[in-house]
């Protein structure tokens, strides 16, 4: 059986589905490290992954159990913003947050987006015809797209999205402990948004930004710490999942040539190569973590009060015992109940403008670029050394 130092390694990610299947056939929950009294869980098979996503057992607010965090630096001073994202608080909060911003993402609303990212796309494809040959899609396509659909729905000027490229990857790599700018770009990114808030209070606009300000301001809804901390959530939350979507799929496609042609047959297809594509190179590896409320059994295994408990999602959605042929990339599966999105409250808000993207992405490129194939050049996946996501550092083609 592996050893837990093996998640962590750069190249882990390469050899990830043999070692979660080893996982959900002889420990499907899994001790990963156990130091002093507190112990950390990984959770690998389907349907005890969906288990742990609804249940109220686990909790997502640190502050319920611990005094301070458990893991606690010098620079934490630096990170309040952080400590009441959406996706890390419980009820009642998590549902007064989630109500503040669910109107701007129901499929209603996020329909009525496509003509705009459809231009979005159109943009982007005719910049890369301009350049020919090799292309890096991620650089030039999966990253820009769905960074400038939510600056434009946050009221967010597009042409700083790629300082926001480096706050959240600097954001996400402090999850993994890897992080070594994290306080200079955690203050710039606040420093940031601070003058943003006072532009948009002074001349509010036709966005979430100046709606949620309105909101801060009425005290009742949302305080300021929570203002910062749904911005920055949303900024990386809306663009993070959807490049490695669009860039994961894509990768597929390639490694799966039957597939890619019966999708340039078909675009009717589209949807479900998304949702395929969802399940089988899952976006988000490892869900953020949840919390052990009170000592309880967790499928033969005691967990304590305080224990630090992960859904495996990639291992989940490759999981035997709920699909057939799980390690097949099959873009005509039916009924795929993935887990892509999460499940239960903290299910993905941002699911619907997740797909739209993913499904004008595919249809455009492979409409503009019907040769569209791998660089011959290239080499094994070179998968970002990320813990919590599963997402290609580049990804070479050529497109004549």
């Amino acid at each position: 059986m592996e050893t837990m130092e093996k998640l962590f390694q750069s190249n882990f990610k390469k050899g990830a589905y043999p070692f979660y299947e080893s996982l959900r056939q002889h420990d499907p929950i899994f001790l990963m490290s156990q130091q002093q009294n507190q112990s950390s869980w990984i959770i690998t098979k389907y349907d005890h992954v969906k288990e742990l996503l609804k249940t109220q057992s686990f909790i997502k607010d640190q502050s319920k159990l611990f005094s301070t965090s458990p893991h606690d630096t010098p620079q934490d001073e630096m990170t309040t913003i952080f400590q009441n994202m959406m996706l890390d608080v419980d009820p009642p909060d998590h549902t007064r947050l989630r109500k503040l911003v669910q109107p701007y993402f129901n499929p209603k609303t996020i329909k009525n987006l496509q003509p705009r990212i459809e231009d979005i796309a159109d943009l982007l494809i005719m910049e890369i015809n301009n350049k020919k040959g090799k292309i890096d899609l991620i650089n030039d396509f999966a990253f820009p797209l769905p960074i400038i659909v939510i600056s434009e729905l946050l009221g967010v000027p597009a042409e700083d999205r790629n300082k926001f490229r480096r706050w959240s990857n600097t954001i996400i790599a402090a999850s993994d402990n890897m992080a070594t700018d994290f306080v200079e770009d955690v203050q710039a990114f606040t420093n940031y948004l601070t003058r943003l808030f006072e532009e948009r209070r002074e001349e509010p606009q036709d966005d979430l930004i100046s709606n949620l300000l309105q909101a801060e301001e009425e005290g009742e809804q949302l305080n300021r710490t929570e203002l910062y901390s749904m911005i920055v959530l949303l900024i990386i939350a809306g663009h993070e999942t959807t490049v490695n979507l669009i860039a994961n799929t894509m990768y597929a496609l390639f490694e799966h040539p039957r597939q890619m042609e019966r999708l340039q047959e078909d675009f009717s297809l589209t949807e479900n190569a998304i949702e395929e594509g969802l399940r089988y190179y899952s976006p988000v590896d490892f869900s953020t973590a949840r919390w052990a409320e009170d000592d309880m059994e967790f499928h033969g295994k005691h967990i304590r009060r305080g224990d630090l408990v992960l859904a495996s999602i990639s291992s989940a959605n490759r999981d035997e015992c709920k699909f057939e042929q799980a390690d097949e990339f099959d873009i005509t599966r039916k009924d795929i109940q993935h887990v892509a999105f999460g499940f239960g409250i903290h299910f993905c808000l941002g699911a619907p403008l997740a797909r739209l993207e993913g499904k004008v992405a595919l249809e455009k490129l492979l409409s503009a670029f019907p040769e569209i194939r791998l660089d011959e050049q290239r080499q094994e996946p070179n998968w970002r050394a990320v813990f919590l996501l599963r997402g290609l550092e580049n990804l070479y083609v050529n497109i004549d």
